[in-house]
């Protein structure tokens, strides 16, 4: 064989190994990764209405400090979620994976000396511009730019309640008129309730109304979180997030979104000594279902206050978002950023 012809067969050889090594790193790239060690827990069988219990958990994400609001965003085919430590909104898209998609996220300044600076709650206004609970900002924050170019540039829409700084809002949601719920505990101040920072002597439920006025809902819950509405939005229902009263209550809703009356939905405080996680962020499906994290996981209520089952992830979960037509469910779970198939 002359040198011409082993030249030849050598280039052939590194070709193969080059294009098998591509293949193989396309397969991984496109393998689909499972939490294992998650499972469903069902309690009653109207859980099976909604979800399979044979379904799996994948991780579209992990290596994460601490994920939070997620947000499916229809029109860009993407889920948006916060990781609060390190000041950054990332994005997962089905073709992309995860990439950064805004930093800084939740603080502007200089010299922020807590340990959660970054949005936390993420949600879309009328007109589809990003909205943001803003932790070391202490605001409530829409962010400038195109959602399909993001910059670190925000419109404050609301950050002290008479002439006091807010807490930290934690997470919102907007009803059909255009009010804006959200939730103020101390989270993003660095000592809490004993931070020198800290303006307001409680942990607010508010309603800011499209004309700039903000109101107090409820005062008196020691850490109110996760807010949602019922499908009619003639119930809100707000999650407290403190281990020695871990709670969700339900606020019935008169049409000018004033408050009727309120009572406790339900109480998960005895499971907080043994299971990770407290009531946090939740979503209310088109049926009226409750995915609530809690405790184990994301718990599952039917309208009536039934505890139908808990999607056990084994971490700490935050958050749930659903997609466009609800057949997805996405989860916030510590450094993970879970997908599970609905009904």
């Amino acid at each position: 064989m002359n040198l011409t012809m082993k030249r030849y067969l050598l280039v052939l050889v590194i070709l193969f190994v080059f294009a098998g090594c591509k293949k193989e790193k396309e397969i991984k790239q496109n393998q689909k990764m499972y939490l294992d060690t998650a499972y469903i827990d069902v309690l009653d069988q109207e859980l099976n209405q909604l979800i399979d219990s044979t379904s799996k958990f994948e991780i579209l994400s992990q290596d994460h400090s601490w994920t939070e609001g997620p947000l499916w965003v229809e029109e860009h085919q993407m889920l948006l979620f916060s990781d609060i430590p390190r000041n950054t909104v990332y994005q997962w898209t089905k073709v992309d994976g995860v990439k950064e998609y805004l930093n800084p996220s939740g603080f502007t300044g200089e010299n922020y000396e807590g340990s959660e600076p970054g949005a936390n709650g993420l949600l879309l206004d009328s007109e589809g511009s990003l909205v943001l609970c803003q932790h070391g900002n202490r605001q409530m924050a829409k962010m400038i730019s195109d959602l399909s170019n993001p910059k670190s540039e925000f419109e404050t829409l609301v950050n002290n309640f008479d002439g006091k700084k807010l807490n930290s809002p934690n997470d919102a949601v907007f009803d059909s008129n255009g009010n804006l719920f959200f939730t103020d505990p101390p989270y993003g101040l660095a000592k809490r309730m004993e931070d020198p920072e800290k303006e307001l002597e409680f942990q607010g439920v508010y309603r800011y109304d499209p004309s700039g006025d903000l109101h107090i809902m409820d005062a008196e819950l020691s850490r109110p979180n996760g807010i949602a509405f019922s499908p009619d939005e003639k119930i809100l229902y707000v999650s407290n997030s403190d281990p020695e009263r871990a709670i969700w209550m339900s606020y019935d809703i008169d049409k000018d979104s004033g408050i009727l009356s309120k009572k406790l939905f339900y109480d998960v405080t005895d499971l907080t000594a043994n299971e990770k996680g407290l009531p946090d962020g939740l979503k209310v499906n088109n049926e009226g279902y409750l995915f609530a994290t809690g405790p184990g996981g994301v718990l599952i209520f039917s309208p009536l206050g039934k505890h139908l089952g808990t999607l056990k992830t084994g971490r700490a979960t935050s958050n749930v978002a659903f997609n466009s037509d609800q057949s997805i469910l996405f989860m916030t779970a510590d450094s993970y950023v879970l997908k599970l198939n609905l009904k």
